[in-house]
């Protein structure tokens, strides 16, 4: 469908109606989340993305390998005793 025939729905007059303009609002917070971004990129910010990166592929096999020495310490600690 085509923007110029999408017409919002306007409400009738007797509902209660409060007057927001979308698009100065958008670019608004448009505006406010490109300058967090930008504010963002500090002297760190390539530490602090290789830092997530190296967390993201080490964290699930850390837990992993956590469990499984579990497990294989409590299967030789139960043979220990037998």
């Amino acid at each position: 469908m085509l923007t110029s025939t999408i017409q919002a729905k306007l409400p009738s007059a007797g509902s209660a109606f409060l007057s927001t303009d979308f698009v100065s609002t958008d670019a608004a917070e448009l505006a406010s989340h490109m300058r967090h971004c930008a504010g963002s990129h500090g002297p760190f910010f390539s530490l602090h993305a290789a830092l997530q990166s190296a967390h993201s592929v080490v964290s699930p096999r850390l837990v992993t390998v956590a469990a499984i020495g579990t497990i294989a310490a409590i299967c030789f600690g139960l043979l220990a005793t037998a």
